[in-house]
């Protein structure tokens, strides 16, 4: 009984792992979807001792050497040849030009006894194996040996390549430090989805993160804060005598290191440095670059509060975080600072910021009008768009392209500026029809930092951002030529993102619909294959121990009040197929608790509703509570008699 036992348990095992790569509807289960899928019958099976035979390029024989580095969990020898005559994996550099592929595209084909990778370029090997890892088991992305298993792959034919050549993520390395090795590893999670640029926020008013030999003091000072837990932006302001020991910066060998690691994977480091606003940590290292009188008792910020946002956008400054663009040793700084970031990154493009910069202080100040008025500039965004325009020349002085976010547009744009449009789609496309290269990334739709469900679980930021919304993310406008879109990317803000394991929440799974729109053609998007394909990840990410939220398994809640003053609470889902149960009587409910089929109204003295979703008989979204006590309140002043003039 014990051996019959044993027998059925590594059949299933054995069963399990040959499906794992398919959807519910056995379609195959590859994020981002490719541009052609031809199934076939059969499955390879990685072969006890496996050969992968590539070109003798040096960049084919690193991609061989990232697929052996991850056959390794599978404890089977693994051997590159470029001379080898029989091959279980074969990656191939097409001697004639496929025009179809373009320098990122493939052509993947398995058949039981071989796996084939053809490509134009080593970037497009590199992409259809991130294709063929997807294709085997989800154990695959185990950091641990797994042994006794058939590796195996299911046989189909794909043509591949991406609908936009700019695929990024931004990550926001300044307000929070992350480490060398953290980078590594984000830089590992993307490249699995096919993300070819890694914009690197490096500077902001929370900390200078990149070594620059020419100023010292940028990270001896502007690296270092006081460390603070809770809603940032709210925190109290530091004690004179607190320590400054939270923080962190690369060194220039640690940013060749990050720049060789990424090339590697195909991937390019887009550096910024935000100026003429989020300057405080230059400012509290280098106070001259200030226009403003009591600089020199400026610190980097710790997340206290430094702006009004009360009357919106630009803000209010309480402090001036501001480059003084009326003194030319701003200039000078700036001209040294882009010297070594250029001589350091081989990307063709710098992005200087621009953002959201207060002009409050220089609309107080003697030498900024005097400045303005010399220089015939009619206002402070003149005055914005003349220090733009001087940073460009000083950034084309170094071989490189000039990018900022949407803001440089307000004050008449640099000639050869590139756009990254954040502040919705309306800045990129006035941009694109002025004919300047644009990258979207619209809050809309891009921005990672903010939350992906109910605050009544979500760690609480101003907006949210579901993965359902994000999945609708469109970079290129009706309105626009193509020509001038170069795609687009996510945004992972870092203000209330304290560590590596929640900024892995926060980026996926909305990177993955982020992946989707740069990468398939629009036709062949739809919602719910593509998350019958995002449950499949999440099974390969518990493998790898990456952590993504859940949340779109949780209700939606939104509420109303009728005429008859009572609250009403209606629920929903973004996922189909799945229910969900509820409670006002604070226990806990599961599938045997009333289930929700239309709008509810609140019993008078409840306070909290609990409810929870399945999927069939399986739970598969978090316990929510949630407090309708500011409901009741607000229904208890409905309730009030209007007072009579």
């Amino acid at each position: 009984m014990l051996i019959v036992k044993h027998i059925l348990t590594v059949f299933f095992l054995y069963f399990s792992l040959t499906v794992t790569a398919q959807t519910p509807d056995g379609r195959i289960a590859i994020i981002p979807e490719p541009v052609s899928i031809i199934p076939a019958e059969g499955y390879f099976t990685l072969p006890s001792q496996t050969v992968i035979k590539t070109d003798a390029n040096a960049e084919s024989m690193e991609v061989a050497a990232y697929l052996k580095n991850k056959l390794k969990v599978t404890g089977q020898p693994v051997t590159i040849s470029n001379t080898a005559s029989h091959s279980a994996i074969q990656l191939v550099l097409l001697d004639k030009e496929d025009t179809e592929l373009n320098k990122e595209g493939y052509r993947l084909q398995v058949i039981p006894g071989k796996v084939t990778i053809q490509a134009n370029k080593p970037a497009g090997l590199f992409y259809g194996v991130q294709t063929l890892l997807q294709l085997f088991p989800k154990e695959i992305e185990s950091k641990d040996e797994i042994l006794n298993i058939k590796w195996q792959a299911p046989c189909v034919s794909i043509t591949d390549y991406p609908r936009f050549e700019w695929r990024g993520l931004m990550f926001d390395v300044a307000r929070h430090f992350f480490t060398k090795e953290e980078v590594k590893q984000y830089i590992d999670q993307m490249v699995r989805y096919k993300f070819n640029i890694l914009h690197l926020h490096l500077t902001d008013d929370e900390g200078w993160r990149i070594e620059i030999k020419s100023y010292p003091k940028l990270t001896q000072v502007g690296a270092w804060s006081v460390k603070k837990v809770g809603y940032f932006g709210n925190f109290t302001p530091p004690a004179p005598d607190e320590p400054r020991t939270y923080g962190g910066y690369y060194t220039q060998e640690d940013i060749k290191e990050l720049v060789r690691y990424a090339k590697e994977r195909f991937v390019n480091i887009l550096p910024e440095i935000d100026v003429p606003g989020h300057s405080l940590a230059a400012i509290a290292s280098y106070p001259e670059l200030s226009c403003t009188p009591g600089a020199d008792q400026y610190k980097v910020r710790s997340g206290e509060k430094i702006m009004d946002w009360s009357h919106g956008a630009p803000p209010i400054a309480l402090l001036d975080n501001t480059l003084c663009p009326a003194n030319e040793k701003v200039y000078e700084f700036l001209d040294k600072v882009v010297s070594e970031v250029a001589r350091l990154f081989p990307f063709e493009y710098i992005h200087m910021g621009g953002d959201e910069c207060p002009k409050n202080f220089w609309e107080q100040n003697d030498a900024v009008k005097a400045f303005a008025a010399a220089n015939n500039l009619k206002n402070m965004e003149e005055v914005q768009g003349y220090f733009e325009k001087r940073l460009e020349k000083i950034v084309t002085s170094k071989g490189k392209k000039f990018m900022g976010w949407d803001e440089i547009l307000e004050g008449g744009l640099a000639p050869g500026a590139a756009v990254m449009s954040w502040r919705g789609m309306k800045g990129g496309t006035e941009a694109a029809k002025m004919k300047h290269e644009v990258v979207m990334t619209p809050t809309t739709f891009a921005y990672l930092d903010y939350m992906q469900g109910d605050p009544a679980i979500e760690p609480r930021i101003y907006a949210t951002l579901r993965l359902s919304k994000a999945y609708q993310f469109e970079p290129l406008p009706d309105s626009v030529d193509a020509l001038y879109i170069k795609g687009g990317q996510g945004n992972l803000w870092t203000e209330q993102v304290y560590n590596m394991r929640h900024a892995e929440y926060m980026t996926w799974p909305r990177a993955f619909a982020i992946s989707e729109s740069l990468w398939t053609p629009r036709g062949r998007k739809n919602w719910d294959y593509f998350f019958s394909r995002v449950e499949k990840h999440f099974a390969r990410f518990d493998e790898a121990e990456v952590k993504y939220a859940p949340s779109a398994y949780d209700p939606i809640i939104a509420t109303s009040v009728t005429p008859g003053k009572q609250l009403q609470i209606y629920l929903s889902t973004e996922v189909s197929g799945l229910d969900i149960y509820y409670s006002f009587d604070n226990s806990f409910p599961d599938k045997f608790y009333p289930k929700y089929t239309a709008a509810l109204i609140a019993p008078e003295d409840a306070v909290m509703l609990k409810m929870i979703t399945y999927r069939g008989n399986k739970p598969v979204g978090r316990m929510i509570s949630y407090s309708i006590k500011e409901q009741q309140e607000k229904l208890a002043l409905l309730k009030q008699p209007k007072k009579t003039p």
